[in-house]
């Protein structure tokens, strides 16, 4: 019992802020019909009269029509491979002006593969990548599965040697190699936050080499042994998506990546996206987001990491894709199933169309309702008339309520 009342109240709480406005006006309306009821029987003493005021309300529709345009949509979104939480998120989709990507498995294929491998100092290529794969093999990360697949792919086998691993989230992995520091991760933390030195000729020969790939640094000790070359090419639909999603009405599109500049500015090229932050971290994900919400944009986050659940939940409306982390699925107020980032335009034409079809019901039903009730004052219809055609209404807008959105004719 307790977790029903705890799901009645969560809904309420999702709740789009239109049909909430609907519903408390039909709450506020109900005194004022009755008022109206007895101040025209005080006034004409026509029994008929006042019936036919009594016989119109306005709460039966806004109270039925708007929550199953929102359930209708969420269910259509359902059919389309989309879970939608609630209403209040169609509202946010639909008013939103700016959508923000991460790059690893959002825009890309979560799939990324070891191009090559630049050893340094005394090391060979096989030492690094036979040395990357003893410690990526504890991490069911992407790029921890690329290194020791690529590994696998050489036959080199990686027993371990080294001491418990310590995993630093959106960083790397620490531990001690035969009496040595070990450490693997982005160059922000090999660098600068376990002060690794990476001389300019080791650097430009890693930008020379590297391309658009995203970089691993290796150091063991106090010097750096290697570096892993990784790509992680664009998902094959995402191009169109960004186009789609500029033809709805979304211009602003930004990418978030913890990816080297270089890298981050191929993948950009690739997909058409002018804006983009290299070298990013979780909090200054989650930062990027609420600088913009505070400049008045209204937020899409798209993301699936651990590391984006800060940012995703920041956002107005946050996205997760189905293969997600489960703590950045339990954080986003929306799921693509289907993986398909299409799906991001066809939720924004879904939303659109939900708030067209909330406020032409509004009108209608103000409209139509009210019409009634200055008929049955003017006794141009009777009491019986006015709320056949009071329910009737209600009906056929219930009925409307329920049609498909993304059809061609919907709405028209």
């Amino acid at each position: 019992r307790d977790r029903i009342v705890t799901m009645i109240e969560e809904t309420e709480k999702l709740k789009s802020a239109v049909e909430s406005k609907a519903e408390h006006l039909a709450d506020r309306l109900v005194p004022y019909t009755l008022a109206g009821t007895a101040l025209t029987y005080a006034l004409t003493r026509n029994v008929t009269k006042a019936l036919s005021i009594l016989m119109v309300d306005f709460s039966c529709a806004l109270k039925l029509a708007m929550p199953i345009s929102v359930l209708a949509a969420i269910r259509e979104a359902n059919a389309h491979h989309i879970t939608v939480k609630g209403g209040k998120f169609l509202e946010a989709v639909a008013e939103a002006d700016t959508i923000v990507f991460d790059k690893t498995g959002t825009l890309t294929n979560a799939e990324p593969v070891l191009e090559k491998v630049i050893p340094f100092g005394a090391y060979t290529e096989s030492e690094v990548l036979k040395t990357a794969a003893c410690l990526e093999e504890h991490f069911p990360h992407s790029v921890a599965r690329a290194i020791v697949k690529g590994a696998a792919e050489q036959n080199l086998h990686h027993e371990e040697e080294h001491a418990e691993v310590q995993y630093i989230v959106a960083h790397g992995i620490a531990t001690t190699l035969h009496g040595e520091r070990a450490i693997i991760g982005s160059k922000h933390f090999v660098a600068e936050d376990e002060g690794i030195v990476i001389t300019p000729e080791q650097q430009a020969e890693i930008d020379a080499k590297s391309g658009a790939c995203s970089v691993i640094y290796l150091a063991i000790g106090s010097e750096l042994a290697g570096v892993l070359c990784i790509a992680d090419p664009p998902r094959a639909e995402a191009k169109q998506a960004i186009t789609m999603l500029r033809d709805a009405g979304i211009s602003n599109l930004v990418m978030l990546t913890g990816d080297s500049e270089q890298a981050a500015s191929r993948t950009a090229e690739m997909l058409g996206i002018t804006q983009y932050h290299a070298q990013v971290l979780p909090e200054d994900k989650h930062r990027y987001v609420e600088e913009l919400k505070a400049e008045g944009k209204r937020v899409i986050m798209v993301g699936d990491g651990i590391n984006d659940a800060p940012a995703l939940a920041a956002a107005n409306v946050s996205v997760a894709m189905s293969d997600a982390s489960d703590i950045a699925r339990e954080a986003a107020d929306i799921t693509l199933r289907g993986a398909n980032l299409t799906e991001l335009a066809t939720l924004r034409k879904l939303s659109e169309r939900l708030m067209k079809r909330i406020h032409s019901n509004y009108r209608f039903i103000l409209g139509f309702n009210s019409t009634l009730l200055l008929l049955g004052l003017l006794s141009v219809l009777p009491p019986a008339t006015s709320a056949f055609l009071h329910n009737a209404s209600t009906m056929a807008i219930c009925a409307k309520s329920c049609l498909l959105y993304t059809s061609d004719a919907a709405d028209d």
